[in-house]
């Protein structure tokens, strides 16, 4: 029993070494924190930085917030943002040009598997009806049950939820445009106490459909097919 206390003893304390260490290692000495802080003054982007004291983009991150750039390195550093934005405006029009080549256009049975993704991630398992912020996925959603499922627009209905310091009027016709649905026909306005949270700037929309109990047996069972196909 002895001989198993002081094994095990000497294993904690082996372990307590190696994870001191690993953290010593990870630890940035105060010279290349004033290093990093240094760089930055001069007008240095993150990449380089980090490249040059060979830190991970968090660490880096975290010791150049709040660091202001020198009003002489000002010039070349908003330069170098401006190669970013760039860089980033490319990259977003390659990843287009690919998605084109990629999805020309889509059949009918693709698009019918898409609603059903949609309404998967989205909409309510028990009774027919989907809520969500974004005002594209509301639009897919709405044409799709048109188009697809041969819903009119008078079987919609349309209701939003917004926070209190929403305009009301502004929120009721913006979902009326992406939806279709004139503001006079959107059947309810919940309004939440508090204040807007992260990007709800138009605040919510669910949709829902008139005896929906067949739409959505549909939906369910097109999903549970494509988990089948898997």
């Amino acid at each position: 029993m002895l001989i198993l206390d002081i094994a095990t003893s000497f294993l904690f304390d082996i372990n307590v070494q190696m994870l001191y260490s690993k953290i010593n290692m990870n630890k940035l000495s105060d010279y290349k924190i004033s290093q990093i802080k240094k760089l930055r003054e001069n007008g240095w982007s993150l990449p380089e930085i980090k490249n040059e004291i060979k830190a991970g983009y968090g660490t880096v991150y975290r010791y150049i917030r709040g660091v202001k750039i020198s009003p002489k390195h000002k010039k070349e550093w908003l330069g170098k943002r401006g190669g970013s934005i760039k860089r980033k405006i490319i990259l977003e029009k390659k990843a287009k040009d690919k998605a084109r080549k990629l999805i020309n256009l889509l059949s009918e049975k693709e698009k019918i598997i898409f609603l059903s993704a949609l309404y998967w991630g989205e909409g309510n398992k028990k009774d027919f009806n989907l809520v969500n912020s974004d005002p594209q996925l509301i639009k897919v959603f709405v044409k799709g049950l048109k188009e697809l499922f041969k819903i009119k627009t008078k079987e919609l209905k349309i209701s939003i939820r917004i926070y209190e310091d929403l305009d009301k009027n502004k929120c009721l016709k913006f979902w009326s445009e992406i939806t279709e649905v004139p503001v006079n026909k959107i059947i309810n306005v919940d309004i939440l106490k508090g204040r807007k949270n992260g990007k709800l700037i138009n605040g919510m929309c669910r949709v829902r459909v008139k005896k929906a109990g067949n739409l959505l047996k549909s939906m369910l069972a097109i999903r549970n097919r494509v988990v089948e196909c898997f």
